[in-house]
C-alpha cells in the first residue's frame, strides 16, 4: 500500500493503542500523545500541494476485491487535497483544545480519542476513494462514530437522543446513497469516480440518471444537514464543543458538501442539478438563518448558523451548474459560483471553528452557554471578545475578514444568475439575489447576537453558575490561530488563489478548463461601487436596524406553530414505529414453539410451493423406479399405523411405543434395501432413544382429563399436511430431474482405491466426509458438555448454588 493508504488507515491504527498508552502514562493527557499524528498528517498532506498546483493528480490503488471491482483506490487532486488538509488541519486544533477543554481525571478520555481518530481516518477515507464502495464504507463509518462522539456524555438524556437522531437520518441518506452508486455503477459498468466522470456525456442520456441523482443527493443532504433533513444537527450540539468545533464546523458536515463537488463533473450537466442543488441550498440558508436568531443556547446559534452557511455553499455549487447547461460554458458564473463555494468553505472553517471553540470557553469559564444569563464580559474576557468579534464578523461578512470577500462573491453569483435565461417571467429570477439578501440579513442579525449580547450589556453574576474569567493559555491557542488565518485571509486572499482554491475549483467540472490553460483566480477587496456592494450595504444598515429593535419584531416567531414542525414530525414517526414494532412483534412473539414452527412450516410451503408452481419445477418419472413389492407395501400399512397412533394416543408410553414402532419399521425398510449396516444403526438409536423417552417420562405427572381430550386443531393439521406433500413432491421432483450423473459411481470406484475400506459407508462418513463428521462430533461434544453442566447446575431460590447456601 502506498504512503496515502497509509494516511487514511493510520487514525484506525492509533485508535487501538489509545486505551493502553492511557494506562502507560496516566500522568499525562491522552491528548498529547494523539495530537502527534494529525500535526504529522497535515505535514503530509502539505508534500501534495506542488502536485495538485500544477493540476496534476496522483492515483493508487491496492487490491481488495477484485473480482468484484472493488478496490481500495485513493485519488489525490486539489479537492481531495483541501479537504484533507481541512481535516488533518483543523483536526490538530481540536485535540489541542481538548488537552485543556476536557479534564484527565473527570472525563474517559480514551473513550474520547477513540471516537475522534475513528471519525478522522474515516473522513479522510471519504474524500480520498476513488471506489464509490469504499465512500460509502467510509462514510457509514462517520455515522457511527460521530454517533459515539455526540453520546460522549451518554448519561445525558438529550446526548443520547441527539446522537440516535444523527445516526438514523445521516445512515438513512447513505443508504439512499448507496443506491445512487449501485445505480451509477450499472450505468457505467464500474466503481471508479474517475472513470464514471469520464461517461459523463453518456450516463445523462440514461434513463436512469435522474434517480441516482436524487438518491446520491439524498446522502448529500442529509449528511450536509439540509432542509428538511437539518433537524439532526442542533440536537447535536449536545456533545463537547471540540467535538461540535470539529465535526460540525469543519469536517462531517461538509461531507455532504465534498460528495456534490465531487460529483459534479457526473450531474452538474443537468438541469435537475441546479434546480434542486441550486433552490434547496438557498432555501436552507435563508429558513436556518432566520431560526438561528430565535435561539437563546449560543451553541444553537452557532448551530443553525452551520446549517445556514452550509446551504450557502450548496447554492453556490448549484447555481455554478447553472451556466454549463442553460448558457454557453465561456460565461464566468461557474467560475464566479465554484470559486466562492471553495474560498468560502476555507473561511467557514476558520470563522465557525474558531467560536465553537469561543462559545466552549464561555461555557467553561462561566457554566452556561445562554445568552439571557450573559452579558457584560468584555472587561472580565478580553481576549475571548476580541476572538468573537473577528469570528462573528467574518460570519456576517464585514471587512476586512475573509467572510467578506467570500460573501461579496455570492452576491455576484447571484446578481450573475439573473443574466441567464433560466425563466419565464423575468421578475423571477429576482427572488434568488432577494433571498441572498435577506438570508444574508438574519447572518448579521445572529451574528450581532453572538458578540453583543454577551460581552457587552449588564453584567449578571447573580445567574453564573462560575465567576468569569480569561481562559488558560493552552485553550485560547487554538481559536486564536483560526481568528488569525480569519484576518491572513481576509487581508491576503490571493496567497489561496492558486495554491488550493484554483486546483479545487479546477477539480469540479475538468472538462470546462481549455488543456493547458487554469482557471483564472483573483480574490480582492475593491471592486468598484457594484450591486454586491450595495448589497452588503444594504445588509449591514437593515441589520443593524433589526438588530436594535429586535424586541419589537422578534415575537414574529410565535405566530410560528410549536406543535407543527419538523422536530414533531420526527418524534411523533419515530414514536409510531416504536410502537408498530412492538405491536408486530407482541404479536408473532408468543412464547410458544409451537407458534413459532407454525410460523416456519407456512413460509416453508409458501415459498417452495409457489416456486415449484411459478418455475414449473415439479417433474415425475417412474422409469428408474423398482416396482412396490408385498413386503414394502405391508411396512407402508405398519408404518402410517404406527404414526397415527402416535397422533391419537392417550397416553405418554402408547405414544413411545409408536414413536419406536416408527423407527423400528424403517430398519426392515434397510434390511430389504439391502443396507444392513443402517439398519442395525437404526436398531441401536431407536432402542436408546426409546429408553432414555421413559426414562424422562416416567418422572413427568400423567396427563389431566383436559389433555386426554384435545381439541381437533385444523390448522396444525393443515401445516403438517401441507409441509408433508411439499416434502414429498419435492423428492419426487429432484429424483425425477437429474440433470448430472449420481456421484455413487464414484464412490463406488474409488472406496477401496483411494481410502481403503470395503464398507462404503463408513468410508464416505471417515474419509471422504471426515470433516464434516468431525464437525458433527464436536457440535455433540458441546451440547453434552452444556447439558452436563446444566445437569450439574443445581440453583436454588435466589440464584445461590447448594454450596453456597
Amino acid at each position: 500500500m502506498s504512503l496515502l493508504h497509509w494516511a487514511i488507515l493510520a487514525p484506525f491504527i492509533m485508535a487501538i493503542f489509545v486505551p493502553f498508552l492511557r494506562k502507560k502514562a496516566a500522568s499525562i493527557h491522552t491528548g498529547w500523545f494523539v495530537l502527534i499524528l494529525p500535526v504529522v498528517l497535515f505535514g503530509t498532506f502539505l508534500q501534495y500541494l506542488p502536485v495538485t498546483t500544477n493540476n496534476d493528480s496522483v492515483m493508487q490503488t491496492a487490491s481488495w476485491i477484485p473480482s468484484l471491482g472493488i478496490n481500495f483506490t485513493v485519488y489525490m487532486d486539489g479537492l481531495s487535497l483541501l479537504f484533507a488538509l481541512l481535516i488533518s488541519g483543523i483536526g490538530s486544533l481540536v485535540v489541542l483544545y481538548s488537552i485543556y477543554y476536557l479534564s484527565k481525571t473527570k472525563e474517559s478520555l480514551h473513550h474520547f480519542y477513540v471516537y475522534l481518530l475513528m471519525f478522522m481516518g474515516s473522513m479522510l477515507g471519504v474524500v480520498l476513494s476513488d471506489n464509490v464502495i469504499m465512500l460509502y464504507m467510509f462514510w457509514e463509518f462517520t455515522s457511527i462514530s460521530s454517533f459515539l462522539l455526540i453520546a460522549y456524555w451518554y448519561d445525558r438524556e438529550r446526548s443520547r437522543y441527539g446522537a440516535l437522531k444523527s445516526m438514523l437520518i445521516t445512515v438513512f441518506g447513505g443508504l439512499m446513497m448507496l443506491g445512487g452508486f449501485l445505480v451509477l455503477s450499472i450505468m457505467g459498468n464500474t466503481f471508479s469516480i474517475r472513470e464514471l466522470a469520464a461517461q459523463a456525456t453518456e450516463l445523462n442520456e440514461h434513463p436512469l440518471f435522474l434517480l441516482a441523482m436524487i438518491l446520491v443527493l439524498l446522502g448529500a443532504f442529509t449528511k450536509s444537514a439540509q432542509f428538511p433533513f437539518y433537524i439532526w444537527l442542533p440536537d447535536a450540539m449536545e456533545a463537547p464543543t471540540p467535538v461540535s468545533a470539529y465535526l460540525h464546523s469543519a469536517t462531517m458536515v461538509k461531507a455532504g458538501i465534498y460528495l456534490v463537488a465531487r460529483f459534479s463533473p457526473i450531474f452538474a450537466f443537468s438541469g435537475y442539478w441546479f434546480w434542486i442543488v441550486g433552490t434547496v441550498g438557498l432555501f436552507t440558508m435563508v429558513w436556518a438563518s432566520f431560526n438561528a436568531v430565535k435561539q437563546t443556547d449560543l451553541k444553537g446559534i452557532l448551530a443553525f448558523s452551520t446549517v445556514s452557511q452550509l446551504g450557502l455553499i450548496m447554492s453556490l455549487l448549484g447555481i455554478g451548474a447553472a451556466s454549463l447547461h442553460f448558457d454557453s460554458l465561456d460565461d464566468n458564473l461557474f467560475t464566479t459560483a465554484v470559486i466562492a463555494a471553495i474560498f468560502h468553505l476555507i473561511n467557514h472553517a476558520t470563522f465557525k471553528g474558531s467560536l465553537f471553540m469561543v462559545v466552549g470557553i464561555i461555557d467553561h469559564e462561566t457554566g452556561t452557554r445562554d445568552i439571557r444569563k450573559l452579558g457584560g464580559l468584555m472587561s472580565f474576557m478580553p481576549i475571548t471578545f476580541t476572538l468573537s468579534v473577528i469570528g462573528a464578523f467574518s460570519m456576517a461578512g464585514l471587512p476586512p475578514f475573509n467572510g467578506f470577500l467570500s460573501k461579496e462573491m455570492f452576491f455576484l453569483s447571484m446578481v450573475q444568475l439573473m443574466e441567464l435565461n433560466l425563466f419565464n417571467i423575468d421578475t423571477w429570477a429576482v427572488l434568488f439575489p432577494v433571498l441572498a439578501w435577506v438570508g444574508s440579513v438574519f447572518t448579521f442579525i445572529y451574528s450581532m447576537i453572538i458578540v453583543f449580547k454577551v460581552f457587552t450589556g449588564k453584567f449578571q453574576p447573580e445567574k453564573l453558575e462560575k465567576k468569569p474569567h480569561e481562559a488558560p493559555v493552552g485553550m485560547l491557542i487554538s481559536p486564536i490561530i483560526l481568528a488569525l488565518l480569519v484576518v491572513v485571509f481576509g487581508l491576503f486572499p490571493n496567497l489561496l488563489s492558486y495554491s488550493l482554491i484554483q486546483p479545487a475549483a479546477a477539480a469540479i467540472v475538468p472538462s470546462i478548463i481549455p488543456p493547458g490553460e487554469q482557471l483564472y483566480v483573483n480574490i480582492y477587496f475593491w471592486h468598484g461601487i457594484n450591486a454586491e456592494l450595495l448589497m452588503t450595504i444594504g445588509v449591514v444598515a437593515v441589520g443593524i436596524l433589526l438588530y436594535k429593535f429586535m424586541p419589537k419584531w422578534v415575537r414574529v416567531y410565535e405566530y410560528f406553530p410549536g406543535k407543527i414542525t419538523l422536530n414533531q414530525f420526527y418524534n411523533a414517526g419515530l414514536y409510531a414505529a416504536e410502537r408498530g414494532s412492538n405491536a408486530i412483534t407482541n404479536a408473532y412473539m408468543t412464547g410458544f414453539i409451537r407458534t413459532y414452527l407454525v410460523y416456519i412450516f407456512a413460509f416453508f410451503i409458501a415459498a417452495l410451493g409457489f416456486t415449484m408452481w411459478a418455475k414449473d419445477a415439479f417433474r415425475y418419472d417412474a422409469s428408474a423406479v423398482a416396482p412396490i413389492g408385498l413386503y414394502e407395501g405391508c411396512l407402508i400399512i405398519v408404518l402410517l399405523a404406527a404414526t397415527l397412533t402416535i397422533l391419537m394416543a392417550k397416553s405418554r408410553l402408547t405414544s413411545i411405543i409408536s414413536l419406536g414402532a416408527v423407527g423400528y419399521t424403517v430398519s426392515l425398510f434397510f434390511v430389504i434395501f439391502r443396507a444392513p449396516d443402517l439398519a442395525l444403526t437404526q436398531l441401536v438409536i431407536e432402542t436408546v432413544s426409546t429408553a432414555l423417552f421413559l426414562l424422562c417420562f416416567y418422572h413427568l405427572p400423567k396427563l389431566s382429563r383436559h389433555a386426554e381430550k384435545r381439541r381437533f386443531q385444523a390448522g396444525n393439521a393443515i401445516i403438517a399436511a401441507g409441509v408433508g406433500i411439499i416434502v414429498t413432491l419435492l423428492g419426487i421432483s429432484a429424483h425425477s430431474s437429474k440433470f448430472f450423473a449420481s456421484i455413487n459411481e464414484y464412490y463406488i470406484e474409488n472406496t477401496y482405491e483411494k481410502a481403503g475400506g470395503e464398507n462404503m459407508v463408513n468410508v464416505i462418513l471417515v474419509d471422504f466426509r471426515g470433516f464434516d463428521t468431525l464437525f458433527e462430533i464436536a457440535v455433540l461434544s458441546v451440547a453434552a458438555l452444556g447439558i452436563y453442566g446444566l445437569i450439574k447446575l443445581r440453583l436454588e431460590k435466589g440464584g445461590e448454588t447448594n454450596e453456597n447456601k
